[in-house]
């Protein structure tokens, strides 16, 4: 985590599928507090109600004046920060803020909890964009927090890590603030309102208009909401930046600042000393490596104050990205203290690298060329949503590096902070990302009615609350901004630019253009010229554009911010297939779409019109232009919102990789052959199971690294082929389907590299389940991801299986969420009962908190066998 992450993890944050508690007035545990702070999880036991009208006759515009000021410390200029109004608070009367108010009636939850997500699917007015999830109203929380006689004189702060949207806060009736855009992490001061030795009610209202996003935003409080209390004189906000401005194997030179913060009546001297610690992946701390000189500064009553301090560590351990290098981490534990007593400790996590960018190599860290072999994806979770989940967001990475995918760009929002954790224990590169808009908008009730009052806020916090993380190597300030033809896109990039540069000058900046010209205004405010579709050609196109901005910008790194946008469902084919390497999707002969099922076609090769195609057509062009520096491919995993083609009736994205349930598609393997080409891995497509195509031309592609293919039909070759220049599928395109089996053997180097087999399969007879993990921490935030499978007798998975499967669990336990990956599918996601797709549907376990048991999961299905699996908790 960012700095600000003290000591242990803390888990206290539970999904919303929790079961209700005994009482919402919960106590404030687990904590952790380390030398004068304390920072207390404050997920559990959350009283909401929402309300599909408006249930107090507030807004934005009635809030606003009193929670602007909420953004001051993100604001540079002194003229340029908001005062608070004087006089009656709007909501100091309203019942909901009360203590008296009897919120009994209200759902219990705890957060991170998003209320959307539950369903049901085709709210009123929710587009498929949206997701067609009832992420519009009102929504209020409300929790009783105690705080004892100790708490006195101290500071109290509320830290939210992001609330969709347009949050306001109140405090024992007292407006504290707020924070309108539903991707910041945010701090509030509950000092001036707080009651010690005592309860206090904290209210906080949030309020989603419609059409406020181009894909499914979630709703509420979806990310950890934290108490920190601490002495008066504290580190701030995000306060401590660390560089390494020099680094060698043999040393590193280790600088870091530090903002004070004294919230107190007397002005102190305070003195700063900063110690280096290595760091493990579990955030287990070794011994000390480096000491910092010890800094001192006057820090006025009410004021602030900026140190600096450096420190030489000998040998470092680099952090670097896998697979070719290692994540190592350090950490750096800042203390504070006045007249000889420690006041406050501050934990900033941060690693020991360096990164270069280069007009023909790209990036290097460590002086290592890394490809950029990534993707781009969306914050949500699948069926869980957008709440946030540890082990959810791992599982996603994890399948993602199988892949060969070393970088993640953070479309088109700042990422959770755990997020970015994530990122470098696991050794992935971030292209961290904000705003989709600026001051045109491209729905209308999206962020391009706040920009003017929020862009400098939302973006400097946005860059402090992440710049000590390694993982990130570049900035984005937007993506396929509107203003991006005209002179506006030069000078609010200029703008941007220069607010990331002044809160950063280690990394570059970037953007992702799309109507994009190397004559445009913002292009030329861009460090890193960053292209969505245009570099690899549009639609079936073979024209890039990566060589007027090579010219135009010969000193400058070129990268793909946005490729391919294949459109497939998994595990479906249609016929005939197309025979070029890209081809627009449409339900014409040979279009790749099923406008009746809303599927469309896994052969790959299909995308919209305004996409840059197949992942075939990209590498091609990418290869014919080896100065770009790589790409992120759009997306990684299906999301929630955006069904192209099926925009009208279907409710998630048919982009992804690997589908929203985490069931790979025939893609997974086509990008694996690319990015990790030592995988020993073949992949035959499509399945071998067509009872009403005998005698008809049914095409076999492979995946694969090798260099030559053989494929056998029924025991008979179809021919041996070699793989072209820039392409890893080869391609027997007149193959007749007979029942049988298909079998290739590839080559490389001329030796057998990996072979693949498909068979046709019989009757759905049993069901299979597995579990992606068979141990879970008892705590009620670990997950495990069962798969159920329908089989045949001889255990083949029946590939055109849709067969409804329950699913059910006994033990200390509950099943979340289901799903089975099929953008067309309205089941709610928490119906037990899911239908197959293709032959597979997934359900989520957790355990209760504090168990220690075994959880057995079983699935049933009329006319089949049924099947179960143990997952231990403890």
């Amino acid at each position: 985590m960012l700095s600000g992450s003290y000591g242990i993890a803390l888990a206290a944050l539970l999904l919303a599928a929790d079961p209700p508690l005994a009482a919402a007035h919960a106590t404030l545990t687990p904590r952790a507090t380390v030398g004068g702070r304390e920072r207390v999880s404050i997920n559990v036991g959350w009283r909401f109600q929402r309300f599909t009208s408006n249930p107090d006759s507030l807004s934005y515009n009635t809030l606003k004046s009193w929670i602007l000021p909420s953004g001051n410390d993100f604001i540079k200029s002194s003229g340029s920060k908001k005062t608070r109004p004087t006089g009656t608070q709007p909501g100091a009367n309203l019942n909901f803020t009360q203590a008296s108010f009897n919120d009994a009636s209200w759902e219990v939850v705890n957060v991170p909890h998003d209320w959307a997500i539950k369903g049901p699917f085709n709210a009123p007015g929710v587009s498929g964009a949206m997701g067609r999830l009832p992420s519009n109203g009102v929504g209020w929380y409300r929790r009783v927090v105690s705080l004892s006689a100790e708490d006195a004189g101290k500071t109290i702060f509320l830290d939210v890590d992001g609330a969709m949207s347009y949050a306001a806060v109140w405090l024992n009736g007292n407006l504290v603030g707020g924070w309108p855009f539903g991707y910041a992490s945010f701090r509030l001061d509950l000092t001036p309102y707080v009651k010690t030795g005592a309860d206090n009610i904290l209210a906080i209202r949030l309020e989603n208009p419609l059409d406020n996003s181009r894909w499914y935003p979630g709703a509420g409080i979806y990310r950890n909401v934290w108490l920190v209390k601490s002495n008066p004189v504290h580190v701030a906000q995000y306060g401590t930046f660390v560089t390494t401005p020099t680094v060698s194997s043999s040393s590193a030179t280790v600088s870091l600042t530090v903002d004070i913060e004294n919230k107190g009546t007397s002005s102190h001297v305070v003195d700063v000393v900063t110690e280096i610690r290595p760091q493990d992946e579990s955030g287990v701390q070794g011994s000390v490596v480096a000491t910092l000189s010890k800094a001192s500064a006057a820090v006025a009553a009410g004021g602030k104050a900026v140190v600096s301090a450096s420190a030489t560590v000998a040998n470092p351990k680099l952090w670097g990205p896998k697979p070719n290098q290692t994540p190592n981490l350090y950490v750096a534990i800042t203390r504070l203290s006045v007249n000889g007593q420690v006041v406050d400790t501050y934990e900033t996590p941060f690693g020991i690298r360096t990164v270069t960018y280069d007009k023909d190599t790209g990036i290097s860290v460590n002086g290592q060329r890394i490809r950029i072999q990534g993707t781009c994806n969306h914050h949500d979770l699948g069926s869980l949503g957008a709440a946030f989940n540890y082990r959810a967001q791992e599982r996603q990475f994890q399948m993602l590096q199988e892949m060969g995918n070393n970088a993640l760009r953070t479309a088109h929002n700042p990422p959770a902070p755990e997020f970015l954790e994530l990122a470098d224990k696991m050794g992935l590169v971030v292209l961290d990302e904000i705003f989709d808009c600026w001051k045109k908008s491209k729905t209308k009730n999206d962020f391009s009615l706040i920009f003017d009052d929020w862009h400098e806020p939302d973006l400097r916090l946005f860059i402090r609350r992440d710049r000590n993380n390694p993982s990130i190597i570049a900035w984005s300030f937007g993506n396929e901004i509107p203003e991006q033809g005209g002179a506006s896109g030069g000078t609010i990039g200029a703008e941007l630019r220069g607010i990331v540069r002044d809160e950063d000058p280690t990394r570059q900046t970037t953007a992702g253009m799309n109507s994009a010209s190397p004559d445009q205004a913002m292009a030329a405010q861009l460090d890193i010229i960053g292209l969505n579709y245009n570099g690899e050609g549009i639609g079936v196109s073979m024209s890039s554009s990566w060589p007027g901005f090579r010219s135009k910008f010969p000193n400058k790194m070129l990268w793909s911010s946005e490729t391919s946008s294949c459109l497939s469902s998994r595990g479906t084919y249609f016929f005939p297939v197309t025979s070029g390497m890209a081809a627009v999707v449409s339900s014409s002969s040979g279009g790749g779409q099923d406008p009746i099922g809303l599927r469309v076609s896994a052969y790959d090769l299909y995308s919209d019109w305004w996409a840059s195609g197949s992942p075939d057509k990209v590498f091609f062009l990418q290869d014919k232009h080896p100065y770009v520096a790589g790409e992120f491919v759009w997306t990684g995993w299906d999301y929630l919102g955006e069904p192209t083609p099926f925009n009208d009736k279907a409710r998630s994205s048919y982009f992804g990789i690997i589908d929203l349930a985490g069931f790979k598609k025939d893609r997974f393997y086509l990008y694996q052959a690319r990015w990790a080409p030592n995988v020993r891995m073949a992949h035959i497509l499509p399945h071998w199971t067509w009872p009403d195509r005998v005698g008809q031309v049914t095409p076999v592609h492979v995946y694969s690294s090798a260099d030559e293919a053989e494929l056998y039909v029924n025991g008979k070759s179809a021919g041996r082929l070699k793989r072209g220049a820039s392409s890893w599928r080869f391609r027997w395109d007149s193959v007749v389907y007979q029942p049988g089996d298909l079998k290739v053997i590839t080559y490389k180097n001329g030796q057998e590299w990996a072979t693949d087999t498909k068979r046709t399969v019989g009757n759905a007879a049993k069901l299979v389940l597995s579990a992606d993990r068979s141990n879970i921490k008892g705590d009620g935030l670990d997950l495990s991801f069962i798969t159920a499978a329908v089989v045949d007798v001889n255990g083949d998975t029946v590939p055109r299986a849709s067969n409804s499967i329950t699913f059910s669990i006994t033990g200390p336990g509950l099943i979340s969420t289901t799903d089975n990956g099929d953008p067309a599918d309205f089941t709610v996601f928490s119906s037990l009962t899911r239908k197959a797709f293709s032959g597979l549907a997934l359900a989520i376990i957790r355990s209760n908190v504090g168990a220690v048991d075994n959880l057995t999961i079983s699935a049933a299905s009329s006319g089949l066998t049924g099947a179960s699996v143990t997952v231990r908790a403890s």
